[in-house]
């Protein structure tokens, strides 16, 4: 399986560079010049990266395929994929783990199960399917989910009163 490195954005300059939406936590190693990446949808790629730098907090990319700002917004969109880093941490986990997990409170009640996670860019959120049907996004904080136990297969939320649909049947 592959994972999600980044999402291309909008292009930035005449000579192909673009903005990314980065979902890694080591994009210097993932997007270093010479690296090929696998792409969702496969047809626009695989990329490899000819230039890559941070600038305020961004990291912009040019790929060998796309030489000038119109091939690069052909890119706009397009996921960048890469395989699994050997010699992971020990409680690491990757999203793609944790859809289909159940989820349950502190107490051990059943609250529905993983759904996936969005990615904005003050915080993630975990999106959960409550067992009502209502998908509820949940700030992925260790306050509030204080246990992914991909092993184990379950995670585990500290909820305030009022985040979680099913709050309002309690009273």
């Amino acid at each position: 399986m592959e994972l999600v490195v980044a999402r291309i954005g909008a292009p930035n300059g005449l000579h192909g560079l673009v903005r990314l939406e980065v979902r890694t936590d080591d994009p210097a190693g993932r997007l270093t010049p010479g690296a090929v990446l696998a792409t969702d949808p496969p047809e626009r790629g695989p990329l490899t990266v000819a230039a890559s730098s941070e600038r305020q907090g961004s990291w912009y990319v040019r790929f060998e395929e796309a030489p000038d700002r119109t091939a690069a917004e052909a890119l706009r969109g397009t996921l960048l994929l890469a395989a699994p880093e050997e010699g992971a941490e020990e409680d690491a986990w990757y999203p793609h783990e944790l859809v289909g997990l159940p989820v349950e409170d502190t107490e051990g009640r059943h609250l529905g199960t993983v759904a996936g996670i969005e990615y904005l860019p003050a915080q993630d959120l975990l999106v959960l399917t409550e067992t009502g049907g209502q998908r509820t996004l949940v700030p992925f904080v260790a306050e509030i989910v204080p246990v992914v136990d991909v092993p184990g297969r379950r995670v585990v939320l500290d909820p305030p009163r009022g985040l979680l649909a099913g709050d309002d049947d309690e009273d």
